[in-house]
């Protein structure tokens, strides 16, 4: 047989637990492994830990997990053409082979009404580096999309480290608090305020600082599960500023809330402020707070992949073929499926962040009729 060496990039040990983060804490505060990466970020079930010369990927199981097992993670092109992707070795041992370097995989998703309410303290659960997430839409729309609320309660300094996204979207709203985070060749660290909002282009690397008690901030993804994978080597700042750098086709991108310009919306009765996200992902997809400027009620469609809404402040009134009626009050969200007519109905002090793909869907919907 061929021998595989010259394609294998790095290797890991597969370790199955029923207990995830238990076993990741002791290797991390007993044994001094640090993360390599991790996912899903609101609620982890694998992770890879790197010391002393070796790699594990601790996999989240169910009791009575099978043996450890090896993953080498090759160059598929490198690969002899006969090579099987799975090996066992004499004493038994499974050897998968995997890419090292994969594309990103984007399920084709699914259309769907779907709303989330503000239920009790147990829809909020653990996540990466001391945060808390609550899931905004639990059925993933299909594996393409995650929208969380995330809160920090105590704030004060964050246990992030220097990270990353494998992402093809990706944006962090904040809801209320501030933030104090950095990015890769962005300056200094900042401040997010109430209002504020970041794009996460894919793969800049970042860190959150430090937050106010009560930090609370939306974030939303494609697709919905992706990896956070930790850079031990970058400093950040990097000391460099870069606006215009291009990381996977999109620029990093920060919106000033205080500083923004209020228009009218395509549709009467609302006013706008753009993130400039649309333009940054080069139209990939789009976000902008919206608010109730005087009455409204009309019927909007769409034939986008993704519209989002989440109420800040105030109260929408959410009518849909069959799906009955519904007001969505302060931190509670909906997203509406393309192709049905949905009644809107708001008032002052109604305020709405809203994120859509493509970028163009919010400046193209429009009022169908006036009901």
């Amino acid at each position: 047989m061929n021998s595989l060496s010259p394609a294998v990039r790095s290797a890991q040990v597969i370790v199955p637990c029923s207990d995830l983060q238990a076993t990741m804490d002791y290797l991390i505060e007993r044994l001094g492994f640090r993360v390599e990466v991790i996912f899903p970020a609101d609620a982890p079930a694998t992770a890879v830990l790197s010391g002393h010369g070796v790699t594990l990927r601790l996999e989240g199981t169910e009791d009575n997990p099978p043996p450890p097992s090896l993953r080498l993670l090759v160059d598929f092109s490198a690969l002899p053409k006969d090579a099987p992707h799975e090996l066992q070795l004499p004493n038994g041992m499974k050897v998968e082979l995997v890419e090292a370097a994969p594309a990103i995989e984007v399920p084709e998703g699914k259309q769907e009404f779907v709303i989330s309410r503000l239920g009790s303290a147990d829809a909020w659960g653990a996540g990466r580096a001391s945060m808390q997430y609550r899931d905004l839409i639990p059925t993933r729309l299909g594996g393409r999309f995650v929208a969380s609320h995330i809160c920090i309660p105590e704030g004060g300094p964050v246990p992030d480290y220097v990270h990353y996204h494998r992402v093809r979207f990706q944006m962090i709203f904040c809801k209320a608090g501030w933030v104090r985070v950095v990015y890769e060749d962005q300056g200094p660290p900042f401040v997010m305020s109430a209002g504020d909002c970041v794009l996460q282009a894919p793969e800049i690397r970042h860190r959150v600082l430090e937050a106010s008690p009560g930090l609370e901030v939306i974030e939303i993804s494609c697709p919905a599960l992706h990896e956070t994978v930790a850079d031990h080597v970058l400093t950040l700042p990097t000391g460099k500023l870069m606006p215009g750098r291009v990381f996977s086709g999109q620029r990093f991108i920060r919106h000033i809330a205080k500083d923004a310009t209020w228009l009218p919306w395509k549709i009467a009765g609302f006013e706008v402020r753009d993130t400039g996200i649309a333009s940054a992902t080069s139209g990939l997809a789009g976000a902008a707070v919206i608010r109730s400027s005087g009455e409204y009620s009309g019927t909007i469609q769409h034939d986008g992949e993704f519209l989002f809404f989440f109420v800040l402040c105030g109260e929408l009134g959410l009518h849909g073929d069959g799906v009955g009626r519904h007001q969505l009050r302060e931190n509670e969200s909906c997203v509406i499926p393309a192709g049905d007519n949905f009644e809107l109905t708001g008032e002052p002090p109604l305020e709405l962040l809203a994120v859509a793909l493509p970028g163009n869907l919010l400046a193209t919907l429009k009022r169908k009729s006036k009901l």
